[in-house]
């Protein structure tokens, strides 16, 4: 039964989905505590964008600087973020 649960989940994009929207409850593991300090993740859609507030409009700047690097460190944990597009709170 197990088995087969898997296979139809697999089939019908649910692990993926599950797997990407991982990245909301393990941000903090994911990007370090400086990072997670000052922004909250608040949702991931299907397309693979990420939306974030971040604290300030200056840690927003640096962050967007820092997007390619961040996106390559969530891809190499297994997380797949296309973009992310972040908000200051």
């Amino acid at each position: 039964m197990a088995e087969a649960l898997d296979r139809y989940f697999g089939r019908a994009g649910i692990k993926r989905r599950v797997t990407q929207a991982s990245v909301i409850n393990e941000w903090k593991q994911l990007v370090g505590p400086q990072i997670a300090g000052v922004t909250r993740p608040h949702t991931i859609t299907g397309d693979g964008t990420l939306f974030i507030e971040v604290s300030s409009a200056a840690w927003m700047q640096e962050l967007q600087l820092m997007e390619p690097s961040i996106i390559r460190q969530l891809a190499d944990r297994g997380k797949r973020v296309k973009r992310i597009i972040w908000r200051a709170a």
